[in-house]
């Protein structure tokens, strides 16, 4: 397998908002996520931009301007895909994030796969626009 960009993760995930620029914002101060690009177009409009947190990377841009993506607020809260990251201590990104006004749906937990596997304590937070995130902190394994 080749090796990726410089700077690119295997995997990276596109999350569209209907307020795209105040979701980067929120984004960073709830979850820790720093701004790598943000490339605006007309009246503010986000075209592209690129969140990083850690060695992950989020494209964040605004719905209005494909026919085929969406935000949950738009959407009747539906959502296509859940992002999961994990984070040095779940119990403080959940106490951080829920001072942000995230929505926390699940608090922290643990879940032991068992000696053979790993455990993780993780949650789950809803953002402003309904989109769906699990923290993870691995605890063994």
């Amino acid at each position: 397998m080749k090796q990726t960009p410089k700077g690119w993760p295997r995997f990276s995930s596109a999350i569209f908002y209907d307020d795209a620029a105040g979701a980067i914002d929120w984004l960073c101060k709830a979850f820790g996520f720093t701004v790598r690009i943000k490339v605006e177009g007309e009246n503010g409009a986000i075209v592209h931009s690129e969140l990083e947190y850690g060695d992950g990377l989020v494209m964040v841009s605004d719905a209005a301007r494909y026919a085929h993506w969406g935000s949950p607020r738009s959407l009747r809260g539906v959502n296509t895909q859940s992002l999961m990251a994990y984070v040095d201590d779940a119990d403080a990104h959940c106490a951080h994030a829920r001072a942000s006004g995230a929505k926390i749906l699940k608090e922290p937990t643990l879940s032991d796969y068992g000696e053979e596997y790993w455990a993780d304590k993780s949650y789950e937070a809803e953002d402003p626009e309904g989109h769906r995130w699990w923290f993870a902190e691995r605890v063994r394994g």
